[in-house]
């Protein structure tokens, strides 16, 4: 996420001269930025993303814990707080799984351009009329 964002102004002209805001300067476009992108991913934000969830894991459960039966009874937020675990729970499997999708796309994005770009030139070069003669 951008921080100092600099809005379009009314003529729908950016300052880099391009459709993003900053130029796209930004973007990661080649396919080292790209890998590094992948490689962050997989090597900080993953690893991070599942040791938060552990420890709100092992939080929440000493939560329900304290606050479940004793003496047979316990507090209300016993139960809030293992339904409201369960959803968090999905939340971060929900992540989990995104991130996952973006490393592989990150790490795919070069061959598909390529691919495509050698697609569409082979599609045009077949149909020039002038090779003809």
């Amino acid at each position: 996420m951008r921080v100092n964002h600099v809005p379009l102004d009314p003529g729908g002209s950016s300052p880099g001269g391009g459709p993003f805001p900053d130029g796209g300067k930004d973007l990661a476009s080649s396919p080292a930025q790209k890998q590094a992108a992948a490689r962050a991913i997989e090597e900080h934000i993953e690893p991070d993303t599942q040791k938060a969830g552990d420890w709100a894991d092992d939080e929440t459960n000493a939560a329900v814990k304290a606050f479940g039966p004793k003496d047979g009874d316990g507090w209300i937020t016993s139960g809030a707080l293992k339904t409201a675990h369960e959803a968090w729970n999905g939340q971060v499997k929900n992540l989990m799984s995104r991130l996952a999708s973006e490393k592989a796309a990150l790490r795919g994005t070069d061959t598909v351009l390529r691919n495509t770009d050698f697609g569409v030139g082979a599609g045009v070069r077949g149909i020039s009329p002038i090779e003809g003669y």
